[in-house]
């Protein structure tokens, strides 16, 4: 099966929470699908999980860049494994364009999340601007050089274009594989991507078919346990795809991709996930 991570963002309710984990529980989902939920929830949706020995993931939407100390309102990696995550998301498009997330804030959060053992699902995409002018697969090697020496099972790649989040805009078929094959070119064969634009029910088989796609991030439809459900059984049928052919991938002849000099994350403390 491949991977299904439902992001709540800022939804939700304890009845909800008590609605949905029981469900998914029930359908015997197991560690290819994590749910991101607000950090109110984590606690109860941790012993729900404990409670049913269920393999579902937990995962928090947002980690603090500091282990501990005088910053309030903020949650660090190691409170977020007393809670039970395993999962984090970070450089969420949402965290970026809301709340000014830069790319050197989502260093440090990877650094943080990697430390606590925390298993990072790095948000990457490009703007429509970016895209028409051309510069979408240099904004593609300038994030995910943060990532450079890191060994690929140890995080995932969310491909989340901000043209296509929440708006009901899909890319298309030819879009997201090129993408992500690309994101594979740069990190590694290994790399696991999973696309999160928009992802629905009644697209979720188109995306999930794909090679080059290995799981998706749902937003508002993982707020309903049957259309969530309804994803996961179209991952649990989806082909993972011939092995992608990397070599000669086509890319502008005029575009010249500079990987930028940043401090390395391979030297952080590895723990296993």
């Amino acid at each position: 099966m491949k991977t299904v991570i439902g992001n709540w963002k800022m939804n939700g309710n304890i009845d909800l929470l008590h609605e949905v984990v029981p469900t998914l529980v029930q359908e015997g989902l197991g560690s290819t699908v994590g749910l991101c939920l607000p950090y109110p929830y984590l606690g109860a949706a941790h012993l729900l999980l404990r409670e049913a020995q269920s393999g579902i993931k937990l995962g928090a939407q947002n980690v603090s860049e500091h282990p501990s100390g005088g910053h309030t309102g903020e949650i660090s990696a190691g409170m977020l494994k007393e809670f039970g995550c395993r999962l984090v998301l970070i450089g969420h498009p949402e965290r970026r364009s809301m709340y000014g997330e830069t790319r050197e804030v989502t260093a440090r959060k990877l650094h943080a999340a990697l430390d606590a053992g925390l298993y990072p699902v790095y948000c990457v995409g490009e703007t429509l601007a970016q895209r028409e002018s051309g510069k979408a697969h240099q904004q593609m090697v300038d994030e995910l050089s943060l990532l450079a020496g890191v060994p690929t099972d140890r995080f995932a790649i969310a491909y989340e274009p901000s043209w296509a989040i929440g708006g009901g805009v899909t890319a298309t078929a030819a879009d997201i594989s090129e993408m992500h094959g690309f994101i594979k070119d740069v990190l590694g064969a290994g790399t696991r991507v999973l696309y999160g634009g928009s992802v629905k029910a009644h697209n979720a088989a188109q995306v999930l078919c794909l090679g080059s796609v290995d799981g998706v991030l749902v937003g508002n439809a993982a707020l309903s346990a049957s259309e969530f459900l309804s994803i996961c059984r179209i991952a649990d049928r989806s082909p993972h795809g011939e092995p992608i052919r990397l070599k000669g991938r086509a890319v502008p002849d005029d575009t010249v991709l500079r990987m930028p000099v940043v401090a390395s994350l391979a030297a952080s403390a590895w723990h296993e996930y």
